[in-house]
């Protein structure tokens, strides 16, 4: 071809390069994801001074010098949690969620913070300078401090950076960059793996705090190359629920736990941190209102805990095949429960259509709510209500065992400042103030009021 470049084939989901398409992926096995490019086979630019390499001396390890301020909060409790902390400097975080689900918001409310400990740069390739302010000034920030930069260039970028020497850095979004060395449009895999590599390894160099808002695909991942999460240090997720409700999860962290979860509410003045989770997935019920079905549960995110309100309905099929809606728990969990419940308790499930949800909108992948699901199904289906004040939390074996879960004492304290005076859990865990129980029937006994020696 003319000007020494040729093309390529793509693919979207993980960056592979191919000579020709192909139906499926050889690396990430993903089917009509692979999409031409053209590329420049030799190509000199400026940008090469924004990948350097970040020290050419050889040192060891014991030498190397680190800062006292290299962390510092970003102003948002719940944020610095899923950090681990707080800001990294250096440091690289990439940012996902659904549009209109507060990633720009969060972001616009961290750099006002951030202010305070130095020069920040929030970068817009989605909006004009004059739509950005009105949203901060519907935030109600310190405008004077946030300098705003809408240019979609890299180069134009770097030189931005460089001159201003700022301490965070806001780009919005990814996927509107390009660079001159790759000819290809904007948001194609090998711009979004250029452009990133080149910021992820200016901020090292430059002592930045670096992060990056990213699109999110129908599937909930971020879209482009697979390697643009691996050439960050932090991954974050943005999520909703059905009562408004945002998490934000951490896929990956280099500086810290990815168990954290900050939980924030949109409001009118932006994204406020809610203090106490439990308001949200629990309903405040008095004892003759206790419906069928309803178990109630503890569970640790990280560093805090908090309970759900489990709900399960179980009805006839309406057909010859029987169904299960879960969307916040596993189908197949609770397919397993199910199981374990008709096995070794003698329930019938195998012609009913099963429900099961989290009150509040919660995904839980966490096995300590096996038990309660079991509870909640058993309620449904015999039509029993469960004490008001029981909370159980033990994760289920094939033989119909309650296995002991992890921090059991941080949830019997939670469900005790909670009102739950009755908890319910695994035989053989020697904490105070637990009804301990060996299989699913004594539990179901329990839950019935009988004790579990009668």
């Amino acid at each position: 071809m003319k000007g020494g470049s040729s093309v390529v084939y793509v693919c979207s989901e993980c960056g592979r390069e191919e000579t020709k398409w192909m139906g499926r992926c050889p690396s990430c096995g993903s089917w009509n994801t692979f999409v031409e490019e053209k590329v420049v086979k030799e190509s000199k630019d400026k940008t090469q001074a924004a990948m350097p390499i970040i020290d050419k001396t050889l040192k060891k390890l014991s030498e190397v010098k680190v800062d006292k301020a290299f962390r510092f909060s970003s102003g948002i409790d719940e944020l610095d949690r899923v950090l681990g902390g707080g800001i990294m400097r250096p440091s690289s975080v990439l940012v996902g969620g659904e549009p209109g689900i507060g990633k720009s918001t969060i972001m616009l409310q961290m750099v006002s913070s951030a202010a305070e400990k130095g020069k920040v740069l929030y970068v817009s390739g989605e909006e004009s300078p004059s739509q950005v302010k009105l949203r901060a000034d519907r935030l109600k920030l310190n405008l004077e401090k946030i300098n705003i930069f809408c240019d979609t260039r890299l180069e134009a970028l770097v030189d931005v950076i460089e001159d201003l020497k700022p301490a965070v850095v806001v780009v919005d979004s990814l996927q509107t960059l390009s660079t001159s060395t790759v000819p290809s449009i904007a948001g194609s895999p090998n711009q979004m793996r250029a452009c990133c590599y080149a910021l992820s390894m200016l901020a090292k160099t430059n002592d930045i705090a670096l992060f990056l808002i990213g699109h999110v695909t129908k599937e909930g991942t971020i879209a482009g190359p697979k390697i643009v999460e691996h050439l960050v240090d932090t991954v974050l997720y943005f999520e909703s629920s059905d009562n408004g409700v945002r998490f934000l999860r951490a896929a990956k962290n280099r500086f810290g736990s990815v168990d954290e979860i900050g939980i924030f509410q949109m409001e009118e003045e932006g994204l406020k941190a809610v203090k106490d989770p439990s308001e949200f997935f629990i309903s405040n019920r008095k004892e003759n209102e206790m419906p069928c079905g309803i178990a109630y549960t503890a569970v640790v995110e990280g560093s805090r805990t908090f309970l759900v309100e489990i709900q399960a309905l179980t009805i006839p099929a309406k057909s010859g095949f029987t169904r299960v809606y879960s969307d916040r728990v596993d189908t197949a969990r609770v397919n397993r429960i199910a199981a374990i419940l008709e096995r070794h308790a003698g329930l019938h499930l195998s012609d009913q259509d099963i429900y099961v949800n989290i009150a509040g909108g919660m995904k839980i992948n966490e096995v300590s709510i096996e038990l309660a699901i079991a509870l909640a199904l058993w309620s449904a289906r015999t039509g029993t209500v469960l004490p008001a004040d029981l909370v159980s939390f033990g994760e289920l074996s094939l033989a119909g065992e309650v296995r002991p879960v992890s921090f059991l004492e941080k949830r019997i304290k939670t469900s005790e400042e909670m009102g739950f005076k009755t908890h319910l859990s695994p035989s053989g865990q020697k904490v105070k103030g637990i009804t301990p129980c060996r299989n699913i029937k004594q539990a179901i006994m329990i839950g019935r009021g009988i004790s579990k020696d009668s």
